[in-house]
């Protein structure tokens, strides 16, 4: 049984698990995905869990080896580079449609997913590392927000998938920067409510790449 329900899961519950457990670390980086312990652990038959699998391969979180079967997709600074200037792109374009198109329904949703995650940020900023994964839900919840109103369900499902592979490196290499990150995010609040696309697209940028150069630097 999967130790976030306490049940066993079927279709589209199964891979959505296996996907959250790869991206918050509970399943590492190059593991070997033996089906039958998944099996046992996730409570699916073994179809379903190759069939999760596979569709995770699409997305670049698992690799299939053949004949050998499938191991969590493998973590490099090279490929963290690459996700945030992906994310970088879609973000940034997503975040000035919204910008430019939201309304007062919209900079309600922003404010309070803004509220949310600050909390979260000054308890982290206390040392208290218990609120890590509801802090970076909350931090997703506000990077969403701020592109909701982009009018493009094609472009916020792309989003989705970069963000949750740039998660899975924040929640295992990437640490949180205290200040310096809850700064850039007020900033950026205040920059889509001043509707200045051009100042949100910098602070957006520079919050990313901070992230990217704090963790190499601490890795070196």
């Amino acid at each position: 049984m999967h130790p976030q329900t306490g049940t066993g899961l079927v279709g589209h519950d199964v891979y959505e698990a296996i996907r959250r457990d790869i991206i918050f670390g509970r399943l590492d980086a190059g593991s070997r995905l033996r089906l039958e312990r998944m099996k046992a652990e996730y409570g699916a038959s073994v179809s379903t869990i190759r069939e999760a699998l596979s569709r995770l391969t699409t997305e670049g979180l698992v690799e299939a080896e053949g004949q050998r079967g499938f191991s969590v997709a493998p973590m490099s600074d090279e490929n963290l580079r690459e996700i945030a200037d992906l994310r970088i792109l879609v973000e940034s374009h997503a975040l000035g449609l919204s910008i430019e198109a939201g309304d007062t329904e919209w900079e309600g949703a922003i404010v309070s997913a803004h509220h949310k995650l600050h909390r979260m940020e000054e308890r982290m900023e206390a040392g208290d590392t218990s609120v890590r994964e509801t802090w970076k839900q909350y931090d997703w919840e506000f990077h969403q927000a701020l592109i909701l109103a982009c009018g493009s369900r094609a472009l916020l499902e792309v989003h989705g998938t970069v963000f949750d592979k740039y998660l899975r490196y924040q929640m295992r290499r990437l640490t949180y920067r205290g200040a310096t990150a809850a700064a850039e995010h007020r900033a950026l609040l205040s920059a889509a409510l001043d509707r200045d696309v051009a100042a949100a697209r910098t602070i957006l940028r520079t919050h990313i790449e901070g992230g990217v150069a704090d963790s190499l630097r601490r890795r070196a």
